[in-house]
């Protein structure tokens, strides 16, 4: 049985968690394949809320084994901490967790060159989470990173960490920053390497054999396609690629091997950190939507800026990821909108476009055009199907559908609790 990949159709924060738990009911393996612990998804169970940030969120039905690939960058503190969290949450990951050999090691130097990097730009910084995410992935285009083969073997780590730190402490230095101690280090990641080493899997192997087998493997993206770092709003976007490609290189994975792309959308947008937002909100209104959909990030805790529903961008990851399938989220939030708008054309430098633009001072540029509709002004959250939404409700749903054409909205999402979500 092909693969489906799941993938954030905005800036991130879409609840791809929830969709992923959602679906990772029926599958074999859940596999996350770029990022890093800068990722955030969020998970309600009952009272429970759950707040992942490596470990796929199929880890939270028993018997699903979750496999984090080569393209994700690994944080071995933030790992051990999440696997503690769900131990304590009474959810075991022995025995169901494994990481490919080849993803990259985060280190302490990661965070502190991003976090000394981002003061240095000061008004011009992207905006990142400081988890170190870009640091790592530049170590592992210049080929000097250092992968999960080389944290559990001792040589090769203090051979690799004690050529790195020479180096990295001198741009430390040169920021401003203090300079690290090498032998601690190397004495705590090697206990470290120790304690990750049984572990350590052949990811790409075992998913090309559960594919084989007929088995269902669904695949998790991180942040969002308008984040990517090839067809996001560069230079605002993250290090890695979070649209649908990046998961054949990310695991190791044939594209032949993919079945269905869904996409995950809010039923507004939000955007986390610096960079252009056409369709933003004023700060009055905006806040009263942060504070309807509680628009805070799960890793950072920063306030989330809102905006109206932008179908031109959403078009563009429809054709970057080849969505064919469709998650609606956070409709509920709308509910007391008296009135909706949905960008469906830009115009830059006077000439209409329906096409996606994502160069961020062109983006910067863009006059979005709207079209405007009244609100539905009822509760949606109890809801079991489509034909129990308020009727203005599901034409909202109908009017997104036809505009994309390509992709079928197959689970609308009104609430946050696994209960409230229905199949189209």
């Amino acid at each position: 049985m092909p693969a489906r990949i799941v993938i954030g159709a905005q800036w991130g924060d879409e609840g791809k968690g929830k969709i992923v738990d959602l679906l990772a009911s029926q599958a074999d393996v859940v596999a996350r394949y770029q990022g890093g612990a800068n990722a955030g998804h969020t998970i309600c169970h009952g009272d429970t809320k759950y707040i992942l940030h490596l470990i796929p969120s199929g880890i939270l039905h028993d018997g699903v084994i979750c496999a984090i690939g080569n393209g994700v960058v690994v944080d071995p503190v933030a790992l051990f901490e999440e696997i503690e969290m769900l131990a304590k949450a009474g959810v075991t990951t022995a025995g169901r967790l494994v990481i490919s050999p080849h993803a990259h090691v985060i280190f302490p130097y990661h965070k502190q060159l991003d976090k000394a990097k981002e003061n240095y730009l000061g008004q011009n910084q992207v905006g990142t989470t400081q988890r170190g995410i870009g640091p790592a992935y530049l170590d592992k285009i210049d080929r000097c990173g250092i992968r999960m083969i080389d944290l559990i073997d001792s040589s090769s780590l203090k051979e690799k960490l004690t050529q790195n730190l020479a180096e990295k402490n001198k741009m430390l230095k040169t920021f401003g920053a203090d300079e690290l101690p090498v032998e601690s280090m190397i004495e705590s990641f090697t206990r470290m390497g120790e304690r990750i080493k049984p572990l350590i899997g052949d990811v790409s192997t075992l998913l090309y054999k559960m594919i084989k087998e007929d088995k269902e493997v669904l695949i998790e993206g991180a942040q969002g396609t308008l984040l990517d770092i090839d067809h996001g709003t560069y230079p605002f976007v993250t290090s890695s690629n979070s649209s649908s490609g990046g998961a054949c290189t990310g695991l190791g994975l044939s594209p032949t091997s993919i079945s269905h792309v869904m996409g995950v959308v809010k039923a507004y947008t939000t955007r986390v950190g610096n960079g252009p937002f056409p369709t933003e909100f004023d700060e009055q209104f905006g806040k009263r939507v942060r504070e309807l959909g509680g628009e805070f990030g799960a890793t950072t805790g920063r306030p989330r800026r809102c905006g109206w529903l932008d179908l031109v961008q959403l078009k563009h990851a429809m054709i970057v990821n080849g969505i064919d399938e469709l998650a609606i989220t956070k409709l509920d939030v709308l509910d007391t909108i008296e009135q909706l708008k949905v960008c469906t054309e830009y115009k830059l430098d006077g000439r209409k476009t329906d096409h996606g633009i994502t160069d961020a001072k062109q983006l910067q540029r863009v006059e979005p055009i709207y079209d405007t509709m009244d609100g539905w002004m009822s509760d949606t959250t109890g809801s079991k199907n489509f034909a129990e939404l308020p009727q203005k409700a599901q034409a909202y749903l109908k009017f997104i559908e036809d505009y994309l054409s390509d992709a079928k909205i197959k689970i609308v999402s009104i609430g946050q609790e696994r209960e409230r979500t229905f199949m189209m």
